[in-house]
Parts: structure tokens; sequence; C-alpha cells
């Protein structure tokens, strides 16, 4: 089964700007003394994983390009996000850089796992029946991500963007995996009210189609958008 992966990678992380001098994109943030975007590529490759793209925004696609080659072994293609629509908007920028027949891995650059979320999917059952999958994590703060509703065949009932009254603990993490028919559901979406194409939208529309699965993370996750968090994934890294 041939799988893309798609790499979400043209948020600008203005929480993260001049934290230890960085001026620039946060993917190009230093972890560990590595750029973040090629932290995450190592990560995914040992995950099994070797094609990828890289959606940029248009300040840093080149600098991104230039960190991001010298990495081995690997197919990488690049897509410039011109405008920052939403991370749906994000992945439709990849399209002519998918077929039709490979499953798509959709990961967000700033997002980390203690665990391969890869090692019982599968792939084929996903292309051939058009559904996805996304993963869950229990956590604190659910108000503070999309959560998700479970029913008692693990399929996912809703999920809802930052709720005030969240119906359950469990935060959807910044990895999900579709078919290519996300490409033409993305087309269908309207923008949200901060004027996006939510990740949480092109869910639901798999989700009323009773299309959409879910795993739940037994080890730790980091979104590593602010300098607190980044210290987290340090440590977690140790």
């Amino acid at each position: 089964m041939k799988i893309k992966t798609l790499i979400a990678a043209g948020g600008l992380g203005k929480r993260l700007q001049g934290f230890r001098g960085n001026e620039s994109t946060k993917v190009l943030l230093e972890v560990k003394k590595t750029p973040m975007i090629n932290l995450q590529i190592q990560k995914l490759i040992e995950w099994g994983l070797d094609d990828f793209v890289i959606i940029t925004n248009p300040q840093y696609d080149q600098l991104i390009k230039d960190v991001t080659s010298s990495i081995q072994g690997i197919s990488i293609d690049y897509v410039i996000q011109n405008e920052p629509k939403g991370i749906s908007h994000a992945f439709l920028q990849a399209e002519n850089k998918v077929s039709e027949d490979e499953a798509i891995v959709c990961v967000l650059g700033d997002n980390f796992f203690g665990e391969n979320l890869l090692n019982n999917v599968n792939f084929e059952n996903f292309v051939q029946n058009q559904k996805s999958l996304i993963f869950t994590k229990e956590v604190n703060n659910p108000e503070e991500f999309g959560v998700a509703s479970i029913g008692q065949d693990q399929k996912v009932i809703e999920i809802i963007e930052k709720p005030k009254n969240p119906a359950s603990n469990l935060a959807v993490v910044g990895v999900y995996i579709f078919d290519y028919s996300m490409f033409n559901k993305i087309k269908t979406l309207k923008p949200s009210k901060r004027g996006e194409l939510e990740i949480t939208d092109l869910i639901n529309i798999y989700i009323d189609k009773s299309c959409c699965e879910h795993i739940q993370l037994n080890s730790w996750w980091v979104d590593a958008g602010t300098p607190e968090r980044i210290i987290e994934l340090e440590n977690n890294l140790i």
C-alpha cells in the first residue's frame, strides 16, 4: 500500500517568536539542536514513512527547503499555502502531489508523540472504503482542543472544536488518516467563524457517513506551540 505523508508546516507560530532567538517560522525552531521540521520527519521515518509533501508558506518556503534537503533516503516534495486559511486548506494544496490509490497520513508539523501511531493501521481499509482515522488522547483541559465523542462501537460520533462544555476529555491530536476523497470533501467546506477551512469540519463529513474510526493514545503527546511545550517535548525526548 502506497502512503503519502502531508506535513502542515506553514504556520508562523507567533507564540514562539523570539523564543531562543527564533525570528522565523516555528518549524525551524531548534529542538534538541535539530530544527523542529527535521525532528518531525525523523520521527515519521521511524514510523516507516518515506514519501512526504511539506506544506510551507511563501515567506519561509525556501528556508524550509534548505533545512530539510539534508535528509537522505526519502522523497520530499513541497507546496505553498499562500494564505493562512486553515488546516484543511493547507492539506488541499497538496492535491496534485497525491495519487488516488494512496493512503494519506496528514500531520501537523508541531505535534509529537511517544509511540508509533501507525503500528496497527490497515491502510487498505481506509482507501478502499473511503474512511478516515483519528487519534485521541485523554487530557485535563479538553476545552482547549477539538474534542471527540466516541460511541460504544468505537466509531466517532462528533468532534467539537474547543467546546465550552466538553462531552468527553478526549482531545483530537494532530495526525489523521484519509483517503483521496478528502480533497473533494475539503472543497465543499465553508469557512468557519474565524475564516478558516477547519480540519474538524472535514472529519465531521466522514463522521456523518459513519466512516470515521478512532484510536486512543497510550503514551505522551505534545502540541509544541508554546515555549513551555517546547521544553516539555525536549524532556520527553530524553
